[in-house]
């Protein structure tokens, strides 16, 4: 017989870096999740990652107190302040210029992220990033 499902639980982790403090550990804790159990699991699973990239995590939990957990790519936010080498994006979008990325680079995040996104294909997935791109204050050169 299946396992009755209690619950699910979204939570962005670093990746390789998942420690029983906040937030992490009150979030799983009071939904009577095993805190250490989850840690060591996605520590292991992350440890090819870049060590502190935000890894988006949907916990599915089971009324046995057992659980599973499905690790999505880091946002499309992330690896556009990467590529464009910035800390944060515009203060003001569409007024204030943060900085611009290619459109090899606007590619490579759409190939990245494809599996994530609600699109069918790659192009599809670019006019997505750079939406985003476009909300963060960067501009798509080439």
């Amino acid at each position: 017989m299946a396992k009755k499902v209690m619950g699910q639980l979204k939570l962005q982790v670093s990746a390789g870096s998942a420690t029983p403090s906040p937030p992490i550990g009150p979030a799983l804790g009071q939904r009577g999740i095993n805190i250490m159990e989850f840690c060591k699991a996605f520590n292991a699973q992350t440890q090819e990652m870049e060590k502190g990239s935000p890894v988006p995590v949907v916990i599915t939990y089971f009324q046995d107190k057992s659980f599973t957990f499905q690790m999505k790519t880091p946002p499309v936010s992330y690896f556009l302040k990467k590529a464009a080498n910035l800390k944060s994006g515009s203060k003001e979008p569409g007024k204030v210029v943060a900085g611009s990325v290619t459109r090899d680079q606007v590619r490579d995040i759409a190939e990245k992220k494809l599996k994530d996104l609600n699109a069918n294909d790659v192009e599809a997935a670019m006019l997505m990033v750079e939406g985003s791109a476009r909300s963060m204050g960067l501009t798509v050169e080439g």
